[in-house]
This record gives C-alpha cells, structure tokens and sequence, in this order.
C-alpha cells in the first residue's frame, strides 16, 4: 500500500474543501454586502424622490420587522422605547399604577386595578373611563399609548382624571406611582382536603423561588397529590422551568436540551439541586395557551413519568430566543436553537403553516409525527406541542356569551353590581342568583343587544350558495323553515345557554369584590379539568396505572 499517495489524495481533499469553504464563506459576505449596498440606494433614491414625505424611522422599522417575520414568529427587534415593555417581560416588574387597561367602545377603561397597588389604593376601580392623564387626553390614544403616561418613576405623582359610570362629574386622583412586581404564583392553596394547587402564570425571573415557597408552605397540610395549572402560560425564563422541574425529579435527571446552528448553543440542562418531593402525585395541566418553558415543564413531567399532563394539547413553541445588544440601546432577539425534552422529542411544531388563528399547533399530517418512549417506555409523540396523557377539550362558548363578551355587557353589568352591592360571598360560596340573572337579562334586553348565530351564517351562505347554482328555487320553502329555526332569540337563548352565561358572570363580578386571586378561586369551583385531575390523582393504584409500559394514553372525558 502506498501510504504517501493516500496522504497526498488526503491532503489534496481537504485544501480543495477549504478552499470551497472558503469560496462560499467569500460568495455569501458578497450577497450579503451587495444586498446591504442595494438597500441602502433604495432607501436613499425612495426618500428623496417619494411624491410626498415620508417617515425614515417607520420604514426601516417596517422592514426590520418583516424581515425577521419572515423568519419566525420570535425573532424580534427591541427599539429602544420598547425596552420597559422587555424587561417587564423577563421580570415581571415595571413602575406604574398597577391596572390593567383596555379599549372598550372607543374609551381607555380600567379592566382591573391589581390588588394591594396603586390604583386600587388610591380608590380606582373596574370600568372607569380614564379621560386624562397628566393633562392629556386620551381620546384618539391606543391603551400602549396611555399605558406609557402611566407608567414613570416611582414615589412620583400621576394625574389621572376619570369619569366613574353611574357619576355625573368626572373626578381627579393623585395615584403615587410604586414599583409593581406581578406575581408569577397569583394563586395557591388546597382544593379538598389532600391536593395541592398552584396557578403559575408565567416564567419570570425567580418565579422557582415562587413555586418552591408556595408547595413548601402547602406541604404543611400533607397533601397526597398536586396540581400545577399552567393554562394560559405562554412562557418565559428557560432556567426557571428547569429549576421548577428539578423540585420534583432526583438530581442529575436531564431535563431540556438546546440545539442551534453554533456549537455554543447546544447545551443540556439537568436536575443540580436536591428536590423537595419525588413522590408525591402530581398533575400538570395545559391548554393551547401552554407555551415554551410551560411546554418544558410539562413535556419533562411526562417523558420523566413523574406526573400526568391533563387538559388540551399545548401551543407548541420550542424555539430559543436569546437577546443582542444593537446600536443605540437597542435588541434583537434572535432564535438560536431548538428545545429537546427527556424522551429526545422537539417542542416546536414542524412547520407554521399548519397554525390554529392563534397561532398554537394546527393539524400536522401523520408522515411527519415520530414516536419515541418515556423513562418507562410509554409511547409518546413529537410533531409539535405536548399532548395530555388525559385529553380533555375545553368546551366552546356559543355565540350568544361571545357576543356578551365582545360587547362588553358582562363587564358592564359586573360594573354596575358592584356600585350598588357593598359585599357578597367568599368566592367559593358566591353564585349567581335567579334574581341576579333576571337583572342581567334585564339589562342585556335595555342594551338593545342582537347578535347572530353562527347556525344561521353558514346557512345564509349556504343559500346564498345555492342561488348560484340554480338550486336555491327548488327547496325555497325548505330553505326558509330552516331559516326562521334558527333566527336568534334572545329570551330563548339566554335560557339554553344560562349555565355557561351564570359562569362568566360569575367570575366578573367575584373578580369586582376580591380581585383575580378570588376569580381563580371561584373557577375552580366547577373546573372541569380540575375536577377531572383530582378524581385521577385520588387513587395511587389508578395513578400508578398511567405509567404502565406501553401503554399509550388520550383519553377524553366529559
């Protein structure tokens, strides 16, 4: 054998590799400064030259924006004046009033002060109408807009001027700005006698701090099960919900791993501190709203089989994002892996073009789902998202209680209640009357509120359909019988449909009187998803069975 001609050939590949390295790492810095070069005269020759003035700050931010769109939906630039909202997003702190705040029939309205801050200390409450802050209007103005002459520095004075419903004369109020810390555990306690709740709401920072105190303090009332409601968390820190997993899983256990196109961004993550229980039975609940770090702690649950995951599919977000300082104290957060649970399977969906409108996990085809195994062997499926070992769909709101919604009457009648009933109930024991229901019917009819069914849309188009097609004159008669079935009726209506209704109004008026921890606490009166995770945490025999190898498990129950 001829060792030198080997290593010759061998050399020779490997000069002819970096040499067409090197060419494409020279080919794509020219694309790349080429581009640059045309952007750049493109931008020049349409500022000049545009038939009428243009904004340079709005059209380089417009095409920032959909540039990284294009991309994903998480690669985001962070401008310098949206560096507040950043940080309140990573922290959960800000200075300000402590409201939340929405736009309802073209007014800035106070959706809720936060208990135990500024606004409601100062006396501000759900549903009045901020007509100026400081002195400015907010007529014209975006809730952004007001919520930024809301927020400043704290220990200082904000002029709010208000006009309160049912009051002839707005009012003025001298709110002290304070530093508003949300809390990331809004709510904990027991529901029976020997299961644990905690809701978190988000991955902020130190909110395993958060989680660690409440189950320490709720260890106190030995509790046989847990349940950790993570509805509705869209996510956050990465490190906290590794450290909130590591609470309940032996130490050393691998928890998440990260995989990017550069080598430094490939990390695993596991279990570095002693955990707190490792046998207690826990249930993790999920909906469409569970994304990214929820998704971890969950997805590592169940590939741990350490618990079960109850409710519905979650979001499927399994993209890192980390941050990049820019010129003039701006960011760009940029996705830089993937997420990788215990059991090997990705978090993200496979592709964005098979997205629900609120952008969670849609339909992915069967071709594209892998199977891989639990630490127990179960089967378990990536293709985006986490699904429940317990599959429960939540119920969809007719159109009657949406139309309440987005038409504010629920929250206007909670409003008006509210003035003119000192107290009600503990949360738990407060329900909705027939006599409160027959005012809130009252009130709905005095609104003059209508609303369509969405029965009689589709059949509307359907006829519609139909007139094209040359049918419509054959079952005419048929058509119209149909039609007059389903027209809306209101009195009918609000009695098919008056448990569903009883629940929303509820928790609107509870949330008047004691706030969203008493809102949470009144929900999980009759949450069925609750209800559901406590019957199966009750037995261990029952539990134990769940993670049983081999076995694949998607029930859905009623």
């Amino acid at each position: 054998m001829n060792w030198k001609k080997i290593w010759i050939g061998t050399l020779i590949v490997i000069i002819a590799g970096l040499g067409f390295y090197s060419f494409n790492r020279d080919q794509r810095n020219f694309e790349i400064a080429k581009n640059l070069e045309i952007y750049y005269s493109l931008f020049r020759e349409l500022n000049m030259f545009y038939v009428e003035d243009v904004n340079p700050n709005k059209l380089v931010k417009t095409s920032i924006e959909e540039m990284l769109e294009s991309l994903d939906p998480y690669t985001n630039f962070i401008s310098e004046d949206q560096m507040e909202d950043f940080r309140f997003m990573t922290t959960g702190e800000y200075a300000g009033i402590g409201a939340l705040i929405g736009q309802q029939k073209g007014k800035i309205v106070i959706s809720e002060p936060y208990e135990g801050f500024p606004a409601q200390k100062f006396g501000l409450k759900a549903g009045d109408i901020i007509l100026e802050v400081e002195g400015k209007s907010t007529e014209n103005m975006t809730t952004e807009d007001v919520s930024n002459l809301l927020k400043g520095p704290a220990k200082k004075v904000v002029k709010v001027k208000v006009q309160r419903p049912g009051e002839k004369k707005p009012f003025e109020v001298d709110v002290v700005r304070e530093k508003i810390s949300i809390d990331a555990v809004p709510y904990y306690g027991m529901v029976e006698n020997n299961t644990a709740y905690i809701r978190l709401s988000s991955f902020t920072a130190n909110s395993s701090e958060d989680v660690k105190k409440a189950f320490l303090e709720l260890k106190q009332n030995n509790p046989e099960a847990l349940i950790l409601d993570l509805r509705g968390n869209g996510g956050g820190l990465l490190q906290e919900s590794v450290k909130i997993v590591n609470l309940f899983v032996p130490k050393g256990s691998e928890i998440v791993s990260t995989k990017g196109k550069v080598k430094q961004w490939d990390k695993t993550y596991t279990a570095t501190s002693t955990p707190i229980d490792t046998a207690i039975r826990i249930a993790v609940l999920t909906n469409r709203g569970s994304a990214s770090a929820s998704e971890i702690v969950a997805g590592a649950i169940q590939d741990l089989d350490r618990g079960l995951v109850v409710g519905s599919r979650t979001f499927g977000k399994g993209l890192v994002q980390t941050t990049r300082d820019l010129a003039y104290n701006s960011k760009l957060k940029v996705t830089t892996a993937k997420y990788y649970i215990p059991s090997g399977r990705c978090i993200q969906a496979v592709d964005y073009s098979h997205r629900n409108e609120d952008g969670s996990v849609g339909h992915v085809p069967d071709s594209l789902i892998s199977e891989f195994t639990t630490k127990k062997g179960r089967k378990v499926y990536d293709g985006g998202g986490i699904v429940p070992d317990i599959v429960l769909e939540p119920e969809q709101l007719s159109n009657l209680s949406i139309g309440l919604i987005t038409n504010f009457l629920l929250f206007d009648f909670a409003t008006k209640f509210a003035y003119q009933t000192e107290s009600i109930a503990q949360p738990e024991k407060f329900e909705i009357t027939d006599e409160i229901f027959s005012q809130f019917s009252a009130f709905v009819k005095e609104n003059n509120f209508e609303y369509e069914s969405q029965s009689k849309q589709m059949l509307e188009d359907l006829i519609e359909q139909a007139k094209e097609e040359k049918y419509y004159e054959l079952a005419s008669e048929e058509f119209e019988v149909i039609k007059a079935k389903l027209e809306p009726q209101l009195d009918k209506d609000i009695t098919v449909f008056s448990n569903e209704i009883k629940s929303l109004l509820k928790n609107e008026i509870v949330s008047r009187f004691y706030y969203q921890k008493g809102a949470i606490r009144a929900s999980i009166v009759d949450d069925e998803v609750i209800l559901n995770a406590i019957d199966e945490l009750k037995s261990p025999m029952s539990y134990t069975s769940y993670f049983e190898p081999g076995i694949i498990i998607t029930m859905k129950r009623p």
